[in-house]
């Protein structure tokens, strides 16, 4: 029976990771940056520009998506630590996307970095 960790190492097996010091020139490049976490986590912090679409819905909402289906999207996936990055990438790969990768150890990686983290504005009501 396998596991979570071996489904995820499965996943980095087939996907491109990029090193959290190579992230930035990624993002630039991408068409699309994903954040595949969940949404209290995107709440919490998240990379400046990034979409979020948690790892569970991903597939859907790429195929409901006219702005997603293009397989030749050049896209950048992160999550906390990279394992549902990594599962997200290779599940787009499935799809026929061509240009998926993800960053190796994820939103962690970036924070440890001394990255900047975007967070959504709360409206003032003064």
């Amino acid at each position: 029976m396998k596991t979570a960790h071996d489904l995820v190492a499965a996943a980095k097996a087939r996907v491109q990771e990029i090193p959290v010091t190579d992230a930035e020139q990624a993002i630039r490049e991408a068409d699309v940056l994903v954040d595949v976490r969940e949404a209290d986590e995107f709440a919490a912090g998240h990379l400046a520009g990034a979409v979020h679409i948690s790892r569970g819905m991903l597939e859907f909402k790429f195929s409901a998506n006219p702005a997603l289906q293009s397989r030749d999207l050049n896209m950048l996936l992160y999550c906390k630590t990279s394992g549902r990055a990594a599962l997200a990438a290779a599940a787009l790969h499935d799809m026929g996307y061509l240009n998926v990768r993800s960053i190796a150890g994820g939103f962690d990686a970036w924070v440890a970095a001394g990255k900047p983290v975007a967070k959504p504005e709360i409206p003032s009501f003064e």
